[in-house]
């Protein structure tokens, strides 16, 4: 399967009116972003939606990836909510990977509330793309 990005992506495309707008940065081994959910993330009144949580962490995961010039696909998320998230208070995303082998990686993702304290954390592993077997994926 071949997929070129045409930024259009829900998490961080540019060009979709309907994104996130997640813009991501590198320190070390690790991804991050920030993100002020607003109302229209909502789910409970005030509370920012269990899917919007779930795509932030997919997205800094899969981030994590791209910053060592791989490509993959969600292949296994598994998610604990650990607190609500409020509408309107700035969140900050992390994503690592933690292992890697040759046709899997796997990632770790934390979602932190402005004070520190860990609102969402997840696992995933993620299947490299068929185009990107071809490169030297050893551990």
């Amino acid at each position: 399967m071949k997929i070129s990005y045409e930024h259009h992506c829900f998490g961080c495309g540019e060009l979709n009116p309907f994104s996130l707008g997640l813009k991501f940065h590198q320190k070390g081994d690790e991804v991050y972003t920030d993100f002020i959910p607003e109302q229209r993330h909502q789910g409970y009144p005030g509370l920012l939606h269990g899917g919007i949580t779930s795509t932030i962490l997919d997205e800094v995961m899969s981030n994590s990836i791209a910053a060592i010039g791989l490509r993959a696909l969600t292949a296994r998320l598994e998610i604990r909510f650990r607190q609500s998230i409020p509408i309107g208070q700035k969140l900050r995303a992390e994503g690592r990977i933690t292992r890697k082998k040759s046709r899997t990686i796997d990632t770790e993702g934390f979602i932190y509330l402005e004070d520190g304290r860990l609102a969402a954390e997840a696992n995933a592993r993620f299947m490299l793309m068929s185009d990107e077997l071809t490169k030297d994926t050893a551990d």
